[in-house]
């Protein structure tokens, strides 16, 4: 079956521009607050296969979107890898044995994907099921440094100081740490891929806070080695891979050059200065300003229709926001996002 999102990843023909939203499945829809409030706590939800399945489902009953993405977390790797992944209400995720000092590092071993994240690969399992070849399956994953950040800062930061300072003092053992996840990344994301993901996104939310060599040092150089490593087709199907990095724009073209399928884009950079800048290397994911949404009907079509605007090739690009939905969003702006992208008229060769 033709997907237009797996088409537009390949740079193939799509009958009109395909759009899903990072953060589809979230906070922002009353059924998702439903069922989390069901789960008890948002890791039950997680590693509860049913109800993952449930929140992936949820955003395609309301709106006409081209992709489902696993309901899961960036940080099931360090959870699994024994750190002690909890939420604080108000604060974000925090862990009990955050990577604080060099010994916990050095002896910081790659986990049994197979086993310690087994409910990962069943979400994957039964949402396709469930999706009976309705629109393709995304699965993720957090980037080597986004989840090192978390993992040394022990949750959330300003600063970011710690990672930062661990980089810069100790950078044997920072590429000790990210060698490891890389590895357990290309496991992870195999298993998502062998249980039914018919692609799959990177996501490296805080490579943006990296200068120009320490990004491709420690950010993009694990994210080129897991395109290397992950399965690009399985059992007959083509899988494309994205990266994302946020705030990325300075790197497009280095980003473009790790062999993945697509570059994501966030709201800093325009869609037609992407375009010009990686020509037809690779296929772009972008770029609507979340903030957007919180304005009229007529101003989110017409900002959707400015971004579409911009992109000049017939192929190659997959509508979304730079960043996830926000939580307090109308559905109901969400719907006139998706109907808007869907009647832009589609560009002729």
């Amino acid at each position: 079956m033709a997907f237009d999102y797996i088409n537009a990843l390949l740079k193939k023909e799509v009958s009109r521009t395909p759009i899903w939203v990072m953060r589809q499945a979230g906070r922002y829809l009353p059924e998702y607050r439903a069922t989390r409030k069901i789960a008890g706590d948002f890791l039950t939800l997680c590693k509860s296969s049913d109800l993952a399945c449930e929140v992936t489902l949820q955003p395609l009953e309301r709106f006409d979107l081209d992709a489902a993405i696993l309901f899961s977390d960036i940080l099931t790797i360090p959870d699994a890898m024994g750190l002690g992944l909890h939420f604080v209400e108000g604060e974000g995720p925090k862990f009990t044995n955050p990577l604080h000092t060099l010994s916990s590092i050095e002896h910081l071993a790659k986990p049994d994907v197979g086993t310690e994240l087994n409910y990962v690969s069943e979400a994957v399992s039964v949402i396709k099921k469930n999706l009976k070849g309705r629109v393709p399956l995304i699965g993720f994953t957090g980037s080597p440094w986004t989840l090192a950040t978390y993992m040394v800062e022990g949750g959330t930061s300003k600063t970011f100081s710690k990672v930062k300072g661990l980089m810069y003092e100790n950078p044997k053992h920072m590429h000790q740490l990210l060698d490891v996840l890389a590895d357990t990344v290309i496991d992870y994301l195999n298993s998502q891929i062998e249980a039914g993901a018919d692609s799959v996104m990177i996501f490296d939310t805080w490579g943006g806070l990296l200068s120009m060599g320490s990004y491709e040092n420690f950010s993009l150089r694990y994210m080129s080695k897991i395109v290397d490593g992950i399965h690009r087709s399985y059992e007959g199907r083509t899988i494309p891979v994205t990266l994302f990095t946020k705030g990325g724009a300075a790197w497009l073209e280095q980003i473009a050059a790790t062999g993945c399928d697509a570059v994501g884009i966030d709201w800093t950079i325009e869609l037609g200065e992407a375009e010009r800048r990686v020509g037809s290397k690779v296929a772009l994911q972008g770029n609507l300003d979340p903030s957007v949404l919180y304005a009229s009907p007529d101003v989110i079509k017409a900002e959707a229709f400015k971004v579409l605007d911009q992109f000049k090739g017939q192929t190659g690009h997959v509508f979304n926001l730079g960043h996830g939905i926000t939580p307090d969003v109308n559905p109901e702006s969400m719907k006139v996002l998706v109907d808007a992208v869907h009647s832009y008229p589609t560009k002729t060769k």
